[in-house]
């Protein structure tokens, strides 16, 4: 199965903020970004976002412009919960709440939020219960670099602790086979 990984493009956060599950926005213009990622795309998929406007509005342009029917938002493509940190700076993070946190992202859950651990399980229950199930077209999913990674990790099989190798820019398309 073709899978389209599609990172949403890029925030109204300014650099350094802290944002996994708030509901920010997107820059503006992105109408020659969109352009780009849709050329990347096949016409007719099972569309899936995340329910973060940053992925819905693209996944809204997507469905737009494409024979696509419908988006279906699922929640276990939302980004990582970063719990306390969430709209901070990462400057203003302790360092003595940040250090252990940086030192295992994968184990260590963010106060009040999750660990890398936490999102990659969704994503595992996404793949088991979503993609599996004798899906005949492409599939396009509209997501957030944590999501992204933890597929790839999946995919090739690689340790959670090396998911930064996986490099996703913003408005990136990365297809995967799937068997």
């Amino acid at each position: 199965m073709e899978v389209y990984l599609v990172r949403h493009t890029e925030t109204v956060c300014e650099k350094g903020i802290c944002y996994g599950q708030s509901d920010v926005g997107i820059l503006e213009p992105y109408d020659a970004i969109f352009k780009s990622i849709l050329n990347q795309l096949p016409q007719d998929a099972v569309l899936y976002s995340s329910p973060l406007q940053r992925c819905v509005i693209l996944a809204n342009h997507i469905l737009e412009n494409t024979k696509i029917d419908s988006i279906i938002e699922d929640s276990r493509l939302m980004e990582m919960n970063f719990g306390d940190w969430e709209l901070k700076s990462w400057d203003a993070i302790p360092q003595e709440v940040l250090d252990p946190w940086m030192e295992d992202f994968v184990n260590v859950r963010v106060p009040n939020g999750e660990s890398f651990v936490d999102l990659n399980d969704r994503i595992l229950d996404f793949l088991e219960n979503k993609l599996t199930k004798g899906i005949e077209k492409p599939v396009i999913i509209v997501a957030h670099a944590g999501v992204i990674r933890s597929f790839l990790c999946k995919i090739n099989d690689l340790p959670l602790k090396d998911a930064f190798q996986n490099k996703v820019n913003y408005g990136d398309v990365i297809k995967i086979e799937i068997a």
